[in-house]
């Protein structure tokens, strides 16, 4: 009897933030363990909840949202991201520039479908969101990873970017601010990266989703404000700023050069089409998030939760002998480097693995996110702090004896 196999288009896609690891941690929790899970963005369940306003709209909407909706999304949602964009200065966005989606994760795939034919090749940071990653192979297309460079605050190395574009470059990942390293890019270089988009006839798509979680007044430039003349695909939602995340309501806006787009813009259109529409209920919640005021900056102002967890695990991380960590400026994760002269690591996920065996605590190892060497983890700075400065004194006794 014959097995059944995946499909080979599956053969190299990988996601492991949600990998062979957290199977080990399902397994504990299962037999009785508690696990500490900081592998992952997940605001609600660290007691990070969004503000009634959003919830008691949705309800009050409940019965609208039973049917259908127009594939792009509600035109009310649309509006309210439409003219968040006006005030962001991103120019020329229209209503049906905006496609709503099931998280920004399924708009993601959906713009690599659309774009992508088998053997074209996506300009990716690493370490990278991985899912980008993955949707491009999914796709057919081969992810070609820049550097970004960790002595110069995490930006990219642009000298890099520009040596591996070739003649099968069809367009360059933006992940700003940055997960895994919490980099919040200058408007500079983002000028840079649209000089080189303009040169090179690239699409950029700029992964936006943290663009309200900003720490010590630093700026979040929109790419759409800046690439007037080349085409432009921004993503955010709901998930982090409003702890929105098991809503799955992300949208993604197309701005700059549509003119020149026309081909690219009808497929995703039928991919939008061929899903019907996003989940509807949750699109009553963004015209309510996205105006008045803005909740998560009590969280990011000094004092704030975020803030203060933020600094603290930065500080403690900084303390472990072997171990460094550039500070974030945004979002809500470290991604320390272990020095590997000090801490004989030579597999990072046997090292996340063991962590847990042993501590009942999830890390995601820095190989998941595409960096190539086995000397960095991830780490969530969403747990209490008295939660969060246990999980760094164990990791800090557990890798002293790791190698021993």
């Amino acid at each position: 009897m014959h097995s059944i196999e995946k499909s080979h288009k599956l053969d190299d896609v990988c996601y492991d933030i949600r990998g062979p690891v957290l199977e080990h941690a399902n397994r504990l929790e299962e037999e009785g363990h508690k696990v500490l899970k900081l592998n992952i963005g997940n605001p609600a369940p660290f007691g990070f909840e969004a503000p009634d306003e959003i919830i008691l709209d949705v309800i009050y909407n409940l019965r609208n949202a039973q049917g259908y909706c127009e594939s792009h999304g509600l035109f009310s949602a649309r509006k309210a991201i439409m003219q968040e964009c006006q005030q962001m200065r991103v120019p020329g966005v229209e209503i049906n520039d905006i496609f709503l989606g099931n998280g920004v994760s399924e708009l993601i795939v959906m713009s690599m479908q659309a774009l992508l034919n088998n053997g074209d090749e996506m300009l990716i940071p690493s370490p990278d969101y991985p899912l980008w990653t993955a949707a491009v192979n999914l796709a057919g297309g081969n992810p070609v990873h820049y550097q970004c460079d960790e002595q110069a605050d995490w930006f990219p190395d642009i000298d890099d970017i520009r040596s591996k574009i070739t003649d099968k470059t069809r367009g360059i990942v933006v992940i700003n601010p940055n997960n895994p390293t919490g980099a919040v890019y200058s408007e500079a270089l983002l000028e840079q990266i649209v000089e080189l988009a303009r040169e090179k006839n690239l699409v950029i798509f700029a992964d936006e989703i943290y663009s309200k979680i900003l720490y010590d007044d630093t700026e979040f430039v929109p790419m759409g404000r800046l690439a007037k003349d080349v085409l432009c695909i921004s993503f955010n939602g709901l998930s982090k700023t409003y702890r929105l995340a098991g809503f799955r309501s992300g949208w993604m806006v197309i701005s700059g050069a549509k003119q020149r787009a026309k081909g690219f813009i009808e497929g995703l259109e039928m991919l939008s089409s061929m899903r019907l529409c996003a989940n509807v209920p949750a699109m009553y919640a963004i015209q309510t998030a996205l105006g008045g005021y803005q909740s998560i900056n009590e969280l990011i102002r000094p004092g704030g939760r975020l803030r203060e967890q933020r600094d603290m695990a930065w500080n403690k991380i900084n303390d472990i002998p072997g171990v460094s960590c550039v500070k974030p400026k945004g979002a809500m994760y470290l991604f320390p480097k272990i020095d590997l002269n000090m801490h004989k690591i030579h597999d990072d996920q046997l090292l996340v693995q063991d962590f847990l065996i042993q501590e009942k605590i999830l890390l995601v190892e820095g190989t998941a996110f595409n960096w190539k060497d086995p000397d960095h983890f991830r780490i969530v700075f969403l747990p209490r702090a008295d939660e969060i400065e246990m999980a760094i004194n164990r990791f800090a006794e557990f890798i002293d004896r790791y190698a021993q």
